[in-house]
């Protein structure tokens, strides 16, 4: 018997590296398509039209247009010193997933850059190319990743100064998008906020509704150590409730405020604790006090 139960613990821990292994590959599998997708958009409805997208990327194809320097070049120079705030702000998981889909983004831009446009008529290259790019950078975000570092200087406002992230971001673009205005015309300014409007929208659809801002609400049994890990691990503080379930018994209740770049690796986190944890995550229209504590 004892052989036996040995046997089976020994196919059950095969059986879960086999599927971490292959929840991992999928993983950056997506990362991969989502990066693809959105340098698809850039190159071939955007980047013809000389309409922009925000952040990095817009700063970018500016750059690109007076200077001749290839997009993908300046797409991936300009993130690195993004990723290294990214790396201190949400660790090590992220500068790799951000790293890697940065990387396929750029090497993307210069494989559909010698490609036929796939329009010059800037109606159509503002929706299907604000659709697209999206659909790409939705599934970037939804496995962990990120293709635009600027969010990553908003997250760490936010923990510093407690400014909204999405405030922050908007604030970035409207500034990118005002100096193309000089630079290209305003037309080409207002081409590119509409851009980012149809972009963003998508990339909420993709996201399942995703905003800046979420609540989680976390019912389980090691409400302790979960709430320790969600301090230690991505400093923010949590409130702890005493619940019951009508069949399950006693619970612990946690609810934690947090971006939307942290639900990715709030639900990994749980799942390390927890497996049998139920989670549901809601949109935060505003938020009104400091809910997040800083580190050290």
């Amino acid at each position: 018997m004892k052989v036996k139960d040995a046997n089976n613990e020994s196919e059950s821990k095969k059986g879960s590296r086999a599927l971490a292994i292959i929840k991992f590959l999928w993983e950056y599998v997506m990362l991969a398509l989502g990066a693809a997708i959105a340098a698809f958009a850039i190159e071939e409805f955007l980047v013809p039209c000389t309409i922009l997208d925000g952040g990095v990327v817009g700063i970018s194809i500016m750059v690109n247009n007076l200077s001749g320097i290839h997009l993908s070049v300046l797409t991936l120079v300009l993130n690195i010193p993004f990723l290294l705030v990214g790396y201190k702000v949400l660790g090590k998981k992220f500068l790799v997933k951000a790293a890697f889909a940065m990387i396929v983004f750029s090497f993307f831009l210069e494989i559909f850059s010698p490609m036929q446009d796939v329009t010059q008529e800037y109606l159509l290259a503002v929706c299907f190319g604000g659709i697209v790019l999206g659909v790409g950078v939705g599934l970037v975000i939804s496995f962990g990743g990120c293709l635009d570092g600027t969010e990553t200087v908003a997250i760490l406002l936010n923990r510093k100064f407690n400014f909204p992230v999405g405030r922050s971001v908007l604030v970035f673009n409207i500034i990118i998008f005002s100096v193309a205005g000089f630079l290209f015309g305003f037309d080409r300014a207002m081409y590119s906020l509409l851009t980012y409007y149809i972009a963003s929208k998508v990339l909420d659809v993709v996201e399942n509704g995703m905003d800046q801002a979420k609540a989680a609400m976390i019912i389980t049994d090691e409400g302790r150590e979960i709430a320790d890990m969600i301090y230690k691990r991505m400093g923010r503080t949590v409130t702890v409730l005493e619940g019951e379930g009508l069949i399950s018994g006693r619970k612990e209740v946690i609810y934690c405020v947090l971006n939307r770049l942290e639900v990715y690796e709030l639900k990994k986190l749980i799942n390390e604790v927890d497996a049998s944890a139920f989670i549901a995550i809601n949109e935060v229209s505003e938020i009104i006090g400091n809910h997040i504590k800083k580190k050290g």
